[in-house]
């Protein structure tokens, strides 16, 4: 009995590192697999691709469509009275009387808070690479209020054509009566309302992350796969980038909601990876969502305009254009650099004639034509399309990868069945 026990135990004693290396080697081929998939989707691109890629795109939006109209028909009942309360909504909006007033003031804040909200959206709601709108929209706007205040003195701008244009009021006050404070609290609404619709646009990584963990299924998500790595590769890291997505990760985890407040509050790069970490240890939603709103609306904004109209009161903003014309010295003793040709004239000079077009134009409204334009608002609308067309491309390059990994998906579900 013994050594027919001793003959059973020793197979088992020998297939126990066989196992584990068969377990590895499986883990290695999976990686290796997962790794040529996420290259070849990666290289579904409109300058390789472009065929495919469209076609990939215009997939993936039928199969959108299609989930969104049945999440549509599985809520009909909010569906319903939606429609309802815009419909309401119209037959008020028609109906003549003495509520028009008071309709159109609702109207027009009402789609000036939804401008900002979307334009807050698409800074960070992930689609593509996300659209910049504070450099693109908020922060031009702040900067030409700032100097239409101080050119004007005064920041109660005949309305309209107020907020679509700045003209100064025939009654102008005093340059000295503008203040910091007083230009803030002329930009707050849009600012915050910016800033709520990038609070808006963090929650479908958190909903994604905590889905993922409560059902056990794997995302259909590249972020939370490298977030999922990270936590498996947590005690091995060595680069900077790993080590702050780490830290950003256990101060959410361990300090909780002044931890997500403190990482909403400043301009953090990773803050996706906070959404994703408070969904996965399933923080409740009102601490995640509380936090990112008052960190982001209320805190970071503040913060951002007061740089934008600090940095473009008027005396910076003189003071800049001055020492754009000024040659170039040498460090050593002060002394004007002769050899090295002056091009600093030439640079300020369409500064100083954009800034005084500027002014013309809070002067006299209507009266800016063709004659107006310089290089420096052409090569800032240029630059305005180009990202604008970019973050058009990154939103089809990101769906038909999504479709292509439906069919890899498909095509490995298949392979397991056979």
């Amino acid at each position: 009995m013994a050594a027919n026990g001793a003959s059973c135990e020793q197979p088992q004693k020998r297939a126990g590192p066989k196992d584990k290396q068969n377990g590895k080697s499986t883990d290695l081929l999976l990686r290796e697999r997962r790794q040529k998939d996420k290259e070849d989707r990666l290289s579904l691109v409109l300058w390789r691709r472009p065929v495919v890629t469209l076609h990939y795109f215009l997939l993936e939006t039928l199969v959108k469509l299609k989930e969104w109209t049945f999440e549509l028909w599985h809520r009909r009942g909010t569906v319903f009275v939606f429609l309802l309360l815009c419909f309401l909504f119209s037959i008020t909006y028609s109906t003549d009387g003495s509520h028009q007033t008071y309709v159109q003031y609702l109207e027009k804040k009402v789609l000036w808070c939804a401008y900002w909200v979307g334009l807050g959206i698409l800074s960070s709601v992930g689609l593509g690479t996300g659209l910049h709108t504070f450099l693109l929209y908020l922060g031009p706007h702040i900067a030409s209020v700032t100097l239409a205040a101080y050119e004007c003195g005064s920041i109660d701008f005949p309305e309209p054509p107020y907020p679509d244009q700045i003209i100064c009021p025939q009654d102008g006050g005093l340059e000295d009566s503008i203040s910091i404070f007083s230009i803030m609290s002329k930009v707050r609404l849009e600012a915050c309302m910016w800033g709520a619709g990038t609070a808006i646009g963090e929650l479908p990584p958190y909903f994604m992350a905590r889905a993922a963990r409560q059902s056990g299924t794997d995302p259909d998500d590249e972020d939370y796969e490298e977030f999922e790595e990270m936590l498996e590769q947590a005690q091995g890291a060595q680069d900077f980038v790993t080590r702050a997505k780490l830290g950003v990760q256990h101060m959410v985890q361990k300090v909780g909601f002044f931890g997500i407040l403190a990482c909403a509050s400043i301009p953090n790069p990773l803050f996706d990876l906070a959404g994703i970490t408070c969904g996965h240890f399933l923080v409740p939603f009102w601490t995640f969502f509380g936090a990112t709103l008052i960190g982001k609306a209320i805190i970071k904004m503040h913060i951002q305009k007061l740089f934008v109209i600090i940095t473009f009161s008027k005396h910076i903003v003189e003071q800049m254009v001055s020492l754009i014309g000024l040659p170039l010295k040498n460090p050593v003793n002060g002394a004007p650099l002769g050899s090295v040709p002056t091009i600093g004239p030439s640079l300020q000079k369409p500064f100083s004639q954009y800034l005084e077009a500027q002014k013309t134009k809070l002067h006299h409204a209507g009266k800016n034509g063709p004659a107006d334009e310089n290089w420096l608002s052409w090569v800032f609308e240029k630059v305005v399309l180009v990202m604008v067309c970019y973050f058009v491309i990154s939103i089809i390059n990101s769906m038909a990868q999504s479709y292509a990994k439906r069919l890899q998906q498909l095509r490995h579900s298949e392979e397991k069945s056979k």
